[in-house]
């Protein structure tokens, strides 16, 4: 057995944040709701005791305990199944996580009910929505298919968050943190709490900030939120407006073993060019800068005593650019002429600075009408949305470039639309006490385009490619299942089907000889769990049947683009196991863990000559699919005494390759790491309602480990015509041990 799993069995084997069983969110003064969460259910198409899905339910205690400024995916990290990523190697800046070796654009995040996944892309990058944890209510991540969700289909989970709901009384916050890597974080919350019996408004304001670990990997981080709310005894009315603006130092490139070796695991190669005396240097301004504003209108209305309705209007505006410093670039690419220098030399490449602009705007509205009464409990939902984004690149500056240029030239310019509506009827029904039978029916209508030029140069023609994408999709995604549930013992199975289309750089990266098609799913699920008051344990049993999954299979497009191809078969197939002790009031234990078997069936590898000529292909057989470990393993021991509270949670993840040929360099070594969290609370000090002082201790262990990366090949031909394969990677490394400091004031 690894000697890693041996001593993540005898330290500590798993779980902070999640824990066995589904946790209910608990108001406190300050947080206290004036809206029940029933009302907001709906909206956000909840799972509850009786949906046969796999699902977890995170608190607001709990998100606050262990939000010192991280982002989302590391205050969720410890819930099964949940790996996580950083760019700048703490947690804060570009991070993302995967469920079930899924990521991120194959996981349908809303905020209640709204769909957060860029339309294009599917992916959902929290470094625009930084400290959205002090301003959520709890989340619950449903792993697997789940529920019918608006917004790209979940093709290995959902992750389901809700806003704070308006407070009852009137409050004030102030937190701060402070750490290594000088990282650091500064939230102000306030409330008016209940006015007249009717109104409530509600306020955040944050800024966050690191170095980062890895060089140069420098974040400053700005958001806000605020809510405006009406309540009645029957409609409840609520406006807010989230967001947040972000500038980043990229530190997406990695860098392979042998930089780290001879630079240090620090180094960070984006940005790195050669000056005119022939040193090293970095281009400072190599950073990504975003703005993102997300405005909702949400209204639930009951009607009788049967029947409620949910409706919800929604507009997000997001806008930036990142500015890279290019090194060789040849410079008809870039809409530029070779140049003659003073010695008559033709400069055809040379170094270059280009801004990459999106701009995106996305609106819509949904609809949920609920009958509950008697045996049955049934919801019908609509929704429609449209989405505009407007990509483009520019040319700021050319190094030692002869000749006129025009500022800020353009050198490829193009939009993509997307309309997504989707219609669904989703029933439970009690057939006896402890029997009930879920179906869940969903229409989903899609229609994309994408016009204009590429920032791919087609050398065939010697112009940027050409954009002209208009592809429809209509998509069935039927859910059934069975719950029998008797005191502490509860037992589900489940049948569902998924579709999801293919992102815009499986377009855009792509050729006409690849025209991508949409994915299909089948999500088998079987679980059973038992909750007592002292003890709690869960095993949750899945196989996820794949059809024309979308992989990188080491084919390049007519550009030299990696292409994502549909594999006609692929699986993913797990357990996974929750278990909790409380023994006593001072202490409980926490403990998940999964262990899966993800595979891609009769792969083949295809690797080119010099760069993308030329290609041969390798037959590769069952290969584990990329990013996905077989095994999993959280732990968490927990303490409590009158004010103080410590826990000791542990990560265990096993060994993964970056790509899906099995290939020795390319693969992540399996890591452990182990995090000390100390907080002390007290209450009603020289006017202040509660002052919370923390401090965290992570990867107590200082394990030197990596949690992504990338990894490519090629070959190259010797003079005896031989063939020589070549392999390369780039390593996501992490912070060896590390501390973060917090102080909350409430009032």
């Amino acid at each position: 057995m690894d000697k890693k799993i041996l001593r993540a069995a005898a330290i500590s084997l798993g779980a902070a944040v999640g824990s066995a069983s589904a946790h209910e969110s608990e108001p406190s003064q300050g947080d206290t709701t004036a809206v029940s969460l029933a009302n907001i259910e709906i909206v956000a198409n909840r799972a509850n005791e009786k949906t046969p899905v796999a699902f977890t339910n995170v608190s607001k205690s709990e998100l606050a305990k262990a939000n010192d400024g991280r982002d989302i995916p590391y205050l969720l990290k410890s819930t099964p199944s949940v790996i996580t990523t950083s760019d700048a190697g703490a947690g804060m800046g570009y991070t993302s996580m995967r469920i079930r070796g899924t990521d991120a654009s194959r996981i349908n995040i809303t905020a209640n009910g709204i769909p957060i996944n860029n339309s294009e892309s599917h992916n959902v990058y929290w470094v625009n929505m930084p400290d959205l944890a002090s301003s959520l209510r709890d989340i619950q991540i449903q792993r697997g298919a789940g529920t019918s969700a608006n917004g790209a289909g979940a093709f290995g989970a959902s992750v389901n968050m809700v806003t704070d709901a308006p407070a009852l009384d009137s409050y004030a916050d102030l937190s701060g943190a402070y750490g290594s890597y000088n990282s650091n974080r500064e939230t102000l919350r306030v409330g008016t709490g209940r006015i007249n019996d009717h109104w409530s408004f509600d306020a955040r304001l944050s800024h966050l900030g690191s170095d980062g670990y890895i060089d140069r990997a420098t974040s400053q981080l700005w958001s806000y939120f605020g809510q405006a709310a009406y309540s009645s005894r029957n409609t409840n009315v609520r406006l807010l407006a989230f967001g947040g603006k972000e500038k980043t130092y990229m530190a997406w490139d990695y860098a392979s073993k042998e930089e780290m070796e001879k630079y240090g695991r620090r180094y960070n190669p984006c940005g790195k060019y050669t000056t005119d005396d022939g040193k090293t240097a970095y281009y400072p301004d190599q950073n990504d800068n975003y703005i993102q504003h997300h405005f909702q209108l949400l209204l639930s209305q009951t009607l009788g005593d049967w029947w409620r309705l949910n409706v919800a209007l929604h507009y997000t505006k997001d806008n930036g650019y990142y500015e890279q410093y290019k090194t060789g670039r040849t410079l008809v690419e870039y809409g530029l002429k070779p140049f003659l220098t003073a010695e008559g030399e033709l400069v055809e490449k040379s170094d270059l600075v280009r801004l990459k602009h999106n701009v995106n705007d996305f609106g819509g509205g949904m609809a949920a009408l609920n009958y509950s009464h008697g045996k049955w409990n049934a919801t019908l939902g609509v929704a429609a949305n449209q989405f505009h984004g407007h990509h483009y690149g520019q040319v700021d500056w050319v190094r030692n470039y002869v000749g006129p240029i025009d500022p800020l030239q353009k050198y490829y310019d193009n939009t993509g639309k997307k309309f997504d509506s989707n219609a669904y009827i989703r029933a439970n029904y009690d057939i006896s006490g402890a029997f009930s039978a879920f179906a869940d029916l969903q229409y989903r209508h899609i229609h994309y385009t994408i016009k204009g030029a590429s920032d791919n140069w087609d050398w065939n023609t010697e112009t940027p490619a050409d954009l002209n994408v208009n592809r429809y999709w209509n998509f069935f995604n039927p859910k059934v299942g069975v719950n029998f549930t008797q005191g502490p013992h509860r037992v589900f199975a489940s049948w569902s089907v998924a579709h999801k289309e293919p992102t815009r750089d499986n377009f855009t990266d792509g050729d006409a000889n690849h025209r991508p098609e949409a994915e299909r799913l089948f999500d088998y699920e079987l679980g059973y769990s038992f909750n007592s008051r002292i003890f709690s344990a869960g095993v949750n049993l899945y196989y996820m049947d794949y059809k024309d999954q979308l992989v990188v299979t080491g084919q390049l497009s007519d550009t030299g683009n990696p292409l994502s191809v549909n594999v006609p078969k692929s699986y993913r197939m797990g357990i996974e196991l929750q278990t909790s002790l409380t023994p006593c009031e001072w202490f409980d234990w926490q403990l998940n863990a999964t262990l899966s078997r993800n595979r891609i069936k009769d792969f083949t590898e295809y690797i080119y000559e010099d760069g993308w000529a030329n290609p041969i292909s390798i037959d590769c057989g069952d290969t584990p699919i990329a990013f996905s470990p077989d095994f999993i393993l959280n732990n968490a021991f927990n303490f409590r005494w009158k004010g103080f509270e410590a826990t000791l949670d542990s990560q265990y993840v096993s060994s993964q390759y970056m790509n899906n040929a099995r290939s020795e360099e390319a693969r992540l070594d399996a890591y452990f790491v182990s995090n000390l969290h100390l907080r002390y609370s007290l209450r009603q000090i020289i006017g202040i309602r509660e002052l919370t002082l923390g401090l965290s201790v992570y990867n107590i262990f200082n394990e030197k480990y990596f949690n992504n990366g990338y990894a490519g090949a090629g070959y190259y031909v010797s003079d005896s015509g031989e063939k020589t394969i070549y392999r390369y990677a780039g390593f996501a490394a992490q912070a060896p041990t590390n501390v973060m400091g917090t102080v909350t004031f409430k009032f």
